[in-house]
């Protein structure tokens, strides 16, 4: 399918893509001069922090492709709905059970921010699903662009030398990123909104970039007390404080990137 570029269509109205840059610019620079993704992209990342970002990441994307599957008829969702070519879920469950064993559910740990994130990806879902066009397309699109970068950063600074423990950030079905994204952003813009619908995407483009910088800020604060624990070995008593089982999740209607990249910067490269 041919890309539109982002100039004004003839009703003098810009692409809802390039409108959504423009609203989240000032978001955009905030999430990625966060300390967290700061000490990310000088490869000052540790291995405890790498894990938190993953679950934070695990339980985000848990959420919203659950809803976008759901909702993957509604006119908003069905032209962006691309779940073979980036879905992240499965590969973000190859990346814990690699690091956490076969119990790693028990292990997911995440902030508070991260279960508001979720909440909220519910509550649109639920009740107005072409909200979910501005969560998926800040996250995915990010993710994708800033993908092999991280890859390479995070193999580097923690000493991975083969793909386990970093899948997250491939896209194995999406042979030509810059294509693709292309692609994406064409399908989006032919989503027909009214105006207010519009502006409502727009407002919930802006949302989800401050649900990720109080994901990364959370995720920071939750490190700088893990980190400074005694005998803290990335694991131990940091479960001890910050550790949900899936049951305890549940009982705070959690499904909870940066998102690494979406939860990091890479993640908002749009």
């Amino acid at each position: 399918m041919d890309s539109k570029d982002s100039k004004p269509t003839n009703n003098g109205r810009k692409d809802l893509s390039e409108q959504i840059k423009e609203v989240t610019k000032d978001s955009h620079v905030r999430a990625e001069n966060t300390q967290l993704m700061l000490n990310y992209q000088k490869g000052q990342i540790t291995l405890p922090q790498y894990k938190l970002l993953l679950c934070s990441l695990y339980e985000i994307y848990r959420v919203l492709e659950n809803e976008l599957d759901k909702n993957s008829s509604h006119p908003a969702v069905e032209p962006i709905y691309f779940p073979q070519e980036l879905a992240r879920l499965e590969p973000l469950e190859r990346d814990l059970e690699f690091f956490f064993g076969p119990q790693w559910r028990k292990r997911v740990t995440v902030p508070a921010a991260t279960v508001r994130y979720t909440e909220r990806l519910r509550e649109i879902g639920g009740s107005n699903p072409s909200l979910l066009v501005a969560h998926a397309y800040t996250r995915y699109l990010g993710d994708l662009s800033g993908g092999q970068v991280l890859g390479k950063i995070t193999q580097k600074t923690l000493g991975f030398s083969g793909a386990e423990g970093v899948s997250f950030f491939s896209f194995p079905a999406v042979t030509s990123p810059h294509r693709f994204k292309q692609v994406y952003r064409s399908r989006m813009n032919s989503i027909e909104l009214s105006e207010k619908e519009r502006r409502n995407v727009l407002d919930e483009a802006v949302k989800a970039f401050e649900f990720n910088i109080e994901v990364f800020d959370d995720l920071q604060n939750m490190l700088s007390i893990t980190e400074g624990a005694p005998g803290d070995s990335g694991r131990g008593n940091a479960s001890k404080v910050l550790t949900f089982s899936r049951s305890a999740v549940a009982q705070f209607t959690l499904g909870v990137c940066a998102a690494l990249v979406t939860v990091g910067m890479g993640v908002y490269a749009l």
